[in-house]
């Protein structure tokens, strides 16, 4: 899958992505290897989870290569910066939770429509294929996933990395906090939805948990539509 700009370059504002020559061996070798959304959800899926054992993390790229695990917000930098290099402008989504624990995924468009890629505890909050002509088709297909007991969307909104310049987002070794707060304070786009419907996917949720202590959540009907 190639993307419909490639090879174009980024707007005139923004510097271009760093060269080659910015990345270690280990880390050009994964770029090179994952070219695609696609095969970056696959890469991603595969890494473990960061459940952040010794402590809260917030790592780039070079942090996730380096320790070989990641989070959601881990995830969606490390997809920014691999599929920077292939042409894809590094845009995050941020998908904003009435219990405050948001996810963030990397947001990319192809032939017009848009697509997710994407990391998380949750087996229906990893990426979607692009096929959503609005991006609130494309928010709108997490909002059954994401409910757990606690967790349901209010709102979204959509950062361009670029647009940090004083935070090395890609390569930093260190927790790029910047990126989060970013996140925060940037505007939402308010999402209501059903009552009823939000009750009746807790209701489902509860029972196949229940049921199911120890399997993935998988019996959402977009099923077809994930990365």
């Amino acid at each position: 899958m190639k993307p419909k700009h490639k090879g174009r370059n980024p707007p005139a504002q923004f510097p271009p992505p760093p060269g080659r020559e910015a990345f270690t061996p280990k880390e050009w070798a994964v770029i090179e290897r994952y070219r695609t959304p696609h095969q970056v959800q696959q890469f991603l899926r595969a890494l473990p989870y960061n459940w952040e054992k010794q402590g809260e993390t917030l790592r780039t790229f070079r942090g996730v290569v380096r320790h070989w695990q990641a989070h959601c917000l881990e995830g969606a930098l490390t997809a920014a910066t691999i599929l920077e290099q292939h042409g894809y402008p590094p845009l995050l989504l941020d998908l904003e939770s009435q219990d405050l624990l948001d996810h963030v995924l990397f947001l990319f468009r192809h032939r017009g429509r848009y697509g997710t890629v994407a990391r998380s505890r949750d087996a229906g909050l990893h990426g979607r294929k692009p096929v959503f002509r609005t991006l609130r088709q494309l928010v709108m297909s997490y909002v059954d996933p994401y409910v757990d007991g606690s967790g349901r969307i209010k709102g979204y909104g959509v950062f361009d990395l670029r647009s940090l310049r004083r935070c090395d987002w890609r390569l930093s070794r260190r927790s790029v906090r910047a990126v989060e707060r970013a996140l925060i304070k940037m505007p939402h786009q308010k999402l209501t939805t059903s009552d009823q419907r939000y009750q009746a996917i807790l209701r489902q949720f509860k029972a196949f948990k229940k049921k199911y202590p120890d399997r993935p959540v998988t019996f959402y009907s977009s099923r077809h539509q994930w990365l």
